[in-house]
């Protein structure tokens, strides 16, 4: 089988997975997000092994997946919010669990379990208040419209890269991204935010523009920041779940930065 074949089959079944659990509701919702949080970190966590560094990757993940389920259940009114403080002794655990290991770098080993926290599980995390109000009505077409964005500009700034690129956007981190692939799928997305104000009318046109936007300016970054961790660890795929495309944290490195401006961006204009 081809590598595009392999690409596009696996890209497929991906797309119908994601939009399907986004669409049926909160619990099928929650349980995809646990999947992506658990399969990012484990991912994050892995590449920094390969740096000769020692992070506690379970506990790590289990904290990660604890901040997920946590908002999800105040964002639906069944938590108080003082359950957050919870959180507080999961991180103090990361020192002393670190204190019995047999480790030279407990510094590097501290830091990096808590940088995969903040670094996936709490961006992530927001999307609970972006598919669930004040009034814990389910509503996913923002996600959806937010998902449908990212996956448009990644696509056409891809094609208008391969097609015109000549000016590297960041060589240093990234060869392949050009200053032409990075203009052609913004301008273009800005027309998918049209498109999908027709149907997703929880926003006008302005706003989803915003949105495409964010999405392509903090996505790029997100994508530049993975590619620079698997660059300095000299890897090209952060995993190999989904073949063809990489790891989980392959396909949504953007999300982790766009997805909090998205939220922040709501808060101002809802």
């Amino acid at each position: 089988m081809s590598n595009l074949v392999q690409r596009t089959i696996t890209g497929i079944i991906f797309l119908i997975i994601v939009i399907g659990a986004i669409t049926l509701g909160k619990v099928t919702f929650l349980i995809l997000f646990t999947f992506i949080l658990a399969g990012s970190m484990y991912e994050f966590y892995t590449l920094s092994q390969k740096d000769e560094i020692r992070p506690l990757k379970i506990y790590g993940i289990l904290v990660g997946i604890i901040a997920l389920l946590t908002n999800f259940l105040f964002a639906n009114n069944l938590m108080s919010y003082k359950c957050f403080l919870l959180l507080i002794p999961l991180i103090i655990g990361i020192f002393i669990i670190e204190l019995y290991r047999k480790s030279d770098q407990p510094f590097t080993n501290i830091g990096f379990t808590i940088l995969g926290i903040l670094y996936i599980a709490i961006p992530l995390s927001f999307a609970n208040y972006i598919v669930i109000d004040n009034q814990q009505n389910y509503n996913p077409n923002l996600l959806l419209g937010f998902f449908f964005l990212m996956w448009s500009y990644d696509t056409l700034a891809y094609v208008f890269g391969i097609s015109f690129g000549k000016h590297r956007l960041f060589e240093r981190i990234s060869p392949k991204k050009s200053w032409e692939g990075f203009i052609g799928g913004t301008l273009s997305s800005l027309g998918i935010a049209y498109i999908i104000s027709l149907f997703f009318k929880e926003l006008g046109f302005f706003d989803w523009a915003i949105t495409a936007l964010i999405v392509a300016i903090a996505g790029t970054f997100g994508d530049l920041v993975e590619s620079s961790f698997k660059r300095s660890v000299d890897e090209k795929d952060s995993g190999k779940i989904l073949p063809g495309h990489g790891g989980t944290l392959d396909r949504f490195d953007a999300v982790l930065l766009a997805l909090p401006l998205f939220y922040l961006y709501l808060q101002f204009v809802q």
